[in-house]
């Protein structure tokens, strides 16, 4: 085996997936140009894996030369993607955190309709977790934190009662304060 395939890398992601239930793509980052470079090409990757997992009860497998991870719930399917020799527990953790801050995102109505429909926060969070097949944040908390809305930027018909009453306090403090 080659020695430089042993030494440490930062650059531990080389994609993240999410399909519906038919297989067919939702959301996809694809960080290793090398493996598949072509549209064509992860399509194809993207329907050898959910045909290979779709009626699977495992989390992992490899396929391709990949070690891929995943997760389902309702009408969707969550894939990380590392290579041969990636740690299976740091791609788990990856999985999680993408599933748990979508989840929390999307007010646990995890679901092909509420993804599609938050499409762009989505998107923003798997920028948050990863950034070119770097991991940046492995915990869901903090990412929700950085790519929610604010509550400033929500029509006050959508807020929750808790969110209009911190509004509130936010707005009297400062009339206060002035």
């Amino acid at each position: 085996m080659d020695g430089q395939l042993l030494e440490p890398s930062l650059y531990t992601i080389k994609g993240m997936v999410i399909l519906d239930n038919d297989g067919h793509r939702i959301l996809a980052k694809y960080y290793d140009k090398n493996i598949f470079p072509t549209s064509k090409e992860q399509k194809a990757f993207e329907k050898n894996l959910f045909n290979k997992t779709h009626r699977s009860n495992t989390e992992i497998i490899m396929l391709d030369g990949l070690t891929c991870v995943y997760r389902s719930n309702v009408d969707l399917y969550f894939y990380v993607m590392g290579s041969s020799y990636e740690n299976e527990l740091i791609l788990m953790t990856v999985l999680n955190c993408l599933y748990d801050s979508i989840s929390q995102i999307l007010r646990r109505n995890v679901e092909k309709r509420a993804v599609l429909d938050s499409l762009d926060i989505a998107l923003l969070a798997m920028d948050e977790i990863c950034d070119g097949g770097i991991i940046l944040d492995a915990d869901a908390a903090s990412v929700v934190g950085r790519v929610a809305l604010r509550t400033d930027d929500i029509p006050l018909g959508e807020q929750t009662v808790a969110q209009v009453l911190q509004s509130a306090k936010e707005q009297l403090k400062w009339s206060l304060l002035k």
